[in-house]
């Protein structure tokens, strides 16, 4: 039996994970913090108008959700990731292997994206500038301003807080 792999979302994977699992979970994730630092061209944007999404960026800590996927699962989920993360092998994140803890039981290792800095997409606009640009943002998935509700939606039904998008949220109309 090969061992399960385990998943840290943040952002759209919360509520939209795209593969089977066995469950999931809230987990805190330390060293990291949810931003809207990627230029999205494809999802949330396009290459005129650019939209922007979440990724993890150095320092602070991330409350998201821990998924364990069955081990025979394994392969194909991170496929599958690899793919919807890096959209047209677009180096944009890079796969980790980090530590998070669930609030009810033991650190795991979970398999995560974080923002490449020195990426060209990686960018850290101010707060008005990433309100308008989110407020703005339509893109092959949806609007950016969606892509902002449903992820603070679901990190409350969780019982989840993030300061930085509650103040973000305030801004977008």
């Amino acid at each position: 039996m090969t061992a399960p792999l385990h998943v840290f979302a943040y952002g759209s994977l919360i509520w939209r994970p795209g593969f089977e699992h066995l469950g999931a979970r809230p987990a805190l994730l330390r060293g990291y913090h949810r931003r809207f630092c990627i230029w999205s061209r494809h999802y949330r944007g396009t290459p005129e108008a650019p939209g922007l999404v979440l990724g993890l960026d150095r320092g602070g800590s991330c409350q998201g959700v821990v998924f364990e996927v069955a081990g025979a699962d394994a392969g194909a989920v991170l496929a599958y990731l690899d793919a919807r993360e890096n959209l047209a092998g677009e180096a944009v994140y890079r796969r980790r292997l980090l530590r998070v803890k669930p609030p009810d039981g033991q650190a795991v290792v979970a398999v995560t994206y974080i923002a490449d800095r020195a990426h060209p997409a990686y960018g850290r606009p101010t707060l008005a500038a990433t309100a308008a640009t989110v407020a703005a943002g339509r893109g092959q998935a949806g609007s950016n301003r969606d892509y902002l509700w449903n992820t603070l939606a679901q990190l409350r039904a969780l019982g989840l807080r993030d300061a930085g998008l509650e103040a973000l949220a305030a801004l977008v109309p």
